[in-house]
């Protein structure tokens, strides 16, 4: 992989997932701000652009750890992928993250009164979320897998409209950002989710799974803001042009 100082963080973590550690330990944010150039990217965090560029190049110099190359993998496949690893965690830890922080804030709320506003942006995110992810997969995922089969030829009739998908991935992303956003409050509250001296186990605990909910966020994020979004949006065009073709 070429890396240059214009190069988007988001198209240097789609080619080698490892990148996102690099860029998560200057705080340069890759999912929502993807579109951002490495060189900007630093200018705005204010570090040395030259410095992380050092760590990139000694990661692909180093090649002894594996890393998934989501970016070869079809948009169906992905989307799939997705519903199926990162929906199903968000599924499964919202209810337990809700239970832990209704119970701190019963506990230590008046000790700690910035556990009721965690509680509250969790609550929050947790709500948005899962309206967001029962959109993907009522409407938007459907749509992809349709063009992957109109694309593939498999399928008598599909009809693919160009630049339909356009304003439904406008709506993802935006929500994308909400979320990143939210979740950026919280780990500036919880001081990047430090657990006060006073902690019992259940607070050391929750603020683990607050850490690793965001963590999860971001790669899910990343997946389909820099993955399978811009395939979807060239698919569909492809697509469409075929059936063009197929019809003159």
């Amino acid at each position: 992989m070429d890396i240059t100082y214009q190069k988007t963080v988001g198209e240097v973590v789609a080619q080698d997932y490892r990148a996102a550690a690099i860029f998560e330990k200057y705080g340069i944010d890759f999912c929502c701000k993807g579109n951002t150039s490495i060189d900007e990217a630093c200018e705005q965090k204010k570090i040395l652009t030259e410095d992380v560029m050092r760590e990139l190049k000694l990661m692909i110099a180093n090649q002894s750890h594996p890393t998934d190359n989501y970016n070869s993998w079809p948009a169906a496949f992905l989307a799939d992928y997705i519903v199926q690893q990162h929906h199903t965690y968000v599924t499964a830890k919202t209810p337990v993250l809700l239970a832990y922080l209704d119970k701190l804030c019963q506990k230590h709320g008046d000790r700690h009164p910035e556990l009721h506003e965690i509680n509250r942006l969790f609550s929050e995110s947790a709500s948005e979320l899962a309206m967001h992810m029962k959109k993907e997969e009522g409407i938007l995922f459907p749509y992809i897998r349709k063009i992957s089969t109109a694309q593939s030829g498999s399928a008598d009739e599909q009809t693919i409209t160009p630049g339909m998908i356009q304003d439904p991935i406008k709506v993802m992303m935006h929500e994308h950002d909400n979320e990143g956003e939210r979740f950026k409050k919280i780990a500036t509250i919880t001081n990047q989710y430090q657990v006060p001296e006073d902690a019992c186990n259940t607070y050391k605990v929750t603020y683990a799974l607050l850490r690793e909910f965001e963590n999860d966020l971001h790669l899910h994020i990343h997946l389909e803001n820099n993955i399978l979004f811009p395939k979807a949006v060239e698919m569909e065009k492809e697509a469409a042009e075929m059936e063009k073709e197929l019809m003159n």
